[in-house]
């Protein structure tokens, strides 16, 4: 079977959220598929990093760069002109034009709650592309029974073509030790012990409520809220400013945090906390879980689906809550390693081999469905 794929997300300079889940699951995705004797075509919109995958000879990649409107025009083309048994888009949007037989994974809906953290032009642009895709796709694949939920609820998304498959993580974030963590926290001019928040600076992160829950647990901890600076991160940074030093000179911004430097900052951290507001998974769990770190998450939307047993939740609009939890798990060591022992455990659910596994599986299904002959 000849699987065309999006794979414009994938070469993102600096990976978060879909980006990566782009990158890993193609990773994932084309040995298995070459196993399986299918030929995936990539699509890209700019000349991909070389080795950007491995070399096979299953695999086509199709550079089409174009200014604007990359989606609905070039690709479009392109997949008009050279069409593919199906096509899949893990990280972006179903060209309008294109009939044929079509996949697409939806990561969350979370504008729907919180539709001021966006915006204007960005929040049309993902209720437009989320419900088209939902509508146009005749298999979607969420990233948890969460997303899945919202879909039937906001979208009126049939709930039988709807297949949960948890993304996986980073195989190759592990516990750090040593000599390795000491030079990253110099890097970053970060002061151990800390508590770690690892994402974006976003509002919808609640982060204003972190930094509040901070201030009042007279913990010595620093503060680190790592990551690149989202839309409205100003009214986050004007919280911390109006705190009074030494305070405010305890919380440190250090910005996006590059791949091979994550595993040592977040193996040092006393904790991850992670208090979203939504989240349709929530990666830095799964990522301080694989690094032996307890968490503090949200006790709503995908949180508790994907932390398990395995994380401290807290009410995230509850400032008394989150302080409360942060000060348990800097203080209590029975806790602390409760959670890391039983983290361990619950990453091992998570794999990008599943979920390319889940992925093929439902595209071959989608190719019978539309009566094309799938050979092993």
């Amino acid at each position: 079977m000849l699987i065309g794929i999006d794979a414009s997300r994938a070469v993102a300079g600096q990976r978060t959220g879909t980006e990566a889940y782009a990158w890993f699951l193609l990773r994932a995705l084309i040995p298995m598929a070459g196993v399986q004797g299918h030929t995936l075509r990539l699509y890209f919109n700019e000349p991909p990093p070389l080795n950007l995958f491995p070399a096979a000879d299953h695999i086509e990649e199709v550079v089409i760069p174009f200014a604007r409107l990359w989606t609905h025009v070039r690709l479009a083309a392109e997949l008009q002109q050279r069409p593919p048994d199906v096509f899949f888009t893990p990280a972006h949007v179903i060209p309008l034009s294109y009939h044929g037989r079509a996949a697409a994974t939806i990561h969350d809906l979370g504008y729907h709650y919180f539709p001021e953290a966006h915006p204007h032009r960005q929040l049309a642009c993902l209720k437009w592309s989320t419900r088209h895709n939902g509508r146009r796709a005749h298999r979607v694949f969420a990233d948890s029974q969460t997303t899945k939920d919202d879909l039937i609820r906001f979208d009126g998304i049939a709930a039988d073509k709807i297949s949960v498959v948890y993304p996986g993580v980073d195989p190759d974030l592990q516990r750090v030790e040593g000599e390795m963590v000491t030079a990253v926290c110099q890097k970053y001019q970060i002061m151990p012990p800390y508590l770690l928040y690892i994402s974006t600076i976003h509002p919808r992160k609640n982060l204003e409520r972190l930094v509040r829950a901070y201030a009042q647990s007279d913990l010595p901890h620093q503060l680190v809220l790592a990551g690149k600076k989202g839309w409205l991160a100003q009214p986050i940074l004007d919280t911390i400013s109006n705190l009074q030093a030494p305070l405010s000179e305890k919380i440190i911004l250090p910005g996006f945090i590059a791949d091979e430097d994550k595993a040592a900052l977040i193996s040092r951290a006393t904790a991850v906390l992670y208090p979203s507001l939504y989240e349709g998974f929530g990666f830095p769990i799964l990522e301080a879980q694989a690094c032996g770190v307890p968490v503090l998450a949200a006790n709503t939307s995908s949180c508790p689906e994907v932390a398990g047993d395995a994380a401290l939740l807290v009410d995230p609009s509850d400032v008394n809550a989150i302080s409360d939890g942060m000060r348990q798990l800097a203080q209590d060591n029975t806790l602390r390693q409760i959670l890391v022992t039983k983290g361990y455990a619950n990453v091992s659910r998570f794999s990008w081999e599943k979920t390319a596994e889940q992925i093929l599986k439902g595209l071959v299904e989608m190719g019978e469905e539309g009566g094309l002959e799938i050979r092993d």
